[in-house]
C-alpha cells in the first residue's frame, strides 16, 4: 500500500510567496520613543570558523523569524503599598529619572489584585502602540526576549500570548507577573523589551514585516473591535463576527 500526499501553494495572491505582516502605531502621540521592531541577529559574532554556531543553517534560520521590540525608556520600578494595603509601583528613580512620575502613570499600569494569577505575584502592564494586521491567516505570539543575557535578571516572567493578527489587530502590552516583588525591575531603553514570531500556512515561508498606513478602512476595523475585551471574557469567541465585518485588503505597504 503506498499513500502520496500532494499539496499545491497557489502562485499568486496572499497564500503565495513571503508571509507579509504589517505593523503600525496605534497613535502617533510620542511616537519617536517607540523604534521599530528588527530581526533577532546574534551580535558580535565570530564567523572564522566554518563550523562556528553562527554560521549555523539552523541557528540562521532560527533568529529569522522572531523579531525584537526594544524597551521605550529607562525604569526602575519597586513595589510598594500604599496605607490602605491597595498595591503600587514606586519610581526608585526619583527626580533622576528621565520620565516624570506623573507621565510614567500613563504608560505604567498596576492590574487590580483580584486579576492576579498569584496572590503573591503582583502584575504590572507596559502599554506599547505596536499592532499588526495581515491580509491572509497570521497568528502572532509574544514571548519573552530569551536571547538576551541579562547580568541581573528581572524578577519575573513576562506574560507570553499568541492570537491571529488578521482578525485581532489589537495594540500589544508588555504585561510583566512580578514573582519577586522585593526585588525592583530596572529596565533600559533600546534593551530587547520581548520578542514576537509569527505562524502562517507554510512554515518555510519566510516573514517579511513592513509599515503600513492607517488607511481609513484599518482605523475603523480596529475601532470596531478595540473595546470588545472590556464588555466580555473571552474575546476569541468574537472571531466569527469581526471576520464578517473584516474588508478584504488592510495592508498597505507605508510609501
Amino acid at each position: 500500500m503506498q499513500v502520496n500526499i500532494t499539496y499545491e501553494r497557489p502562485e499568486s495572491g496572499p497564500a503565495s510567496g513571503p508571509v507579509t505582516v504589517g505593523w503600525f502605531r496605534s497613535n502617533d502621540k510620542n511616537a519617536v520613543l517607540y523604534d521599530p521592531p528588527q530581526r533577532l541577529q546574534s551580535r558580535d559574532m565570530s564567523k572564522t570558523h566554518a563550523k562556528s554556531a553562527s554560521r549555523c543553517p539552523a541557528v540562521i534560520q532560527m533568529e529569522s523569524r522572531y523579531f525584537v521590540f526594544p524597551c521605550p525608556f529607562d525604569l526602575h520600578l519597586g513595589f510598594a503599598r500604599s496605607k490602605d494595603g491597595k498595591p503600587a509601583f514606586v519610581n526608585r528613580a526619583g527626580n533622576a529619572s528621565p520620565i516624570r512620575t506623573a507621565k510614567l502613570n500613563e504608560v505604567l499600569v498596576m492590574v487590580n489584585e483580584a486579576e492576579w494569577r498569584y496572590p503573591d505575584r503582583p502584575t504590572i502592564q507596559l502599554v506599547l502602540p505596536y499592532t499588526f494586521i495581515a491580509d491572509e491567516p497570521v497568528y502572532v505570539t509574544q514571548l519573552g526576549a530569551f536571547a538576551h543575557y541579562r547580568r541581573d535578571p528581572l524578577p519575573g516572567t513576562i506574560f507570553g500570548g499568541r492570537f491571529p493578527i488578521n482578525l485581532w489587530p489589537r495594540p500589544l502590552m508588555w504585561a510583566f507577573e512580578w514573582h519577586e516583588p522585593e526585588r525592583d525591575i530596572i529596565l533600559k531603553r533600546g534593551e530587547p523589551l520581548f520578542y514576537c514570531q509569527f505562524e502562517a500556512n507554510g512554515p518555510d515561508r519566510p516573514v517579511q514585516l513592513v509599515e503600513v498606513e492607517r488607511t481609513p478602512e484599518l482605523e475603523n476595523y480596529v475601532e470596531a473591535i478595540g473595546g470588545a475585551v472590556n464588555y466580555v471574557n473571552q474575546t476569541f469567541s468574537l472571531f466569527k463576527a469581526a471576520e464578517a465585518l473584516r474588508p478584504e485588503r488592510l495592508v498597505v505597504p507605508k510609501k
